[in-house]
């Protein structure tokens, strides 16, 4: 089984996990080993599902906006939790290929192997939505016909995006492509960093 679909199989048992109650504040039951690929990778799509649901929920018209503000600073959280999880799918990839010597000649990909599966956790999410809207008892059959045509593109994507981040680590552990690291640096919340944080700080 190559990384991907492992990765889409695991991403899968998320989603479906997660709407046997399909709730935000469910409890997520992560069954792999702790800290392993397995893990992280699961824990990852959770929390992509949960901020999926939040952002159904804070577009919601009449929502209070006491609630919304909640809400906001909920998915900011998850945001950063996201980020960190990505970095340490990326440093897992380092770990492993970090033996193999590139070549003279080797690429630098624009985008990293982890934050490429981050893509391939939020189509699952896409894919399994559009699968839902596309049978919708209750909608029209130009709304069904429309949401099938656009699952078979999200399906296309699914293919090609899975082929590319095959390609990509292939191409990493034979040395053509060079595995390297780097920090998001997302400044937003960091009270250091942010001027509307520190700027408070400061007059404090």
């Amino acid at each position: 089984m190559s990384l991907t679909e492992k990765a889409w199989e695991i991403f899968n048992q998320s989603v479906n996990d997660y709407h046997i109650k399909d709730d935000v504040n469910s409890e997520e039951i992560n069954p792999f080993q702790p800290n392993s690929l397995e893990w992280i990778l699961y824990l990852k799509n959770w929390i992509d599902t949960v901020q999926w649901h939040l952002e159904d929920i804070i577009r919601e018209e009449d929502i209070d906006p006491i609630e919304a503000l909640k809400i906001k600073r909920r998915i900011d959280k998850l945001n950063q939790k996201r980020t960190d999880l990505v970095e340490q799918i990326d440093f897992w990839f380092y770990k492993k290929f970090e033996t193999i010597t590139p070549n003279s000649d080797a690429r630098i990909n624009s985008e990293t192997p982890a934050w490429s599966i981050d893509r391939f956790s939020i189509l699952s999410l896409k894919i399994y939505h559009m699968s839902i809207e596309a049978s919708r008892e209750d909608a029209s059959e130009e709304h069904k016909l429309q949401c099938s045509q656009k699952l078979q593109v999200l399906l296309e994507q699914k293919k090609d995006l899975s082929t590319a981040i095959d390609q990509l680590l292939s191409d990493i552990e034979n040395g053509k492509v060079k595995m390297k690291l780097y920090k998001q640096m997302k400044m937003y919340n960091d009270e250091s960093l942010n001027p509307i944080l520190y700027q408070k700080m400061q007059k404090k």
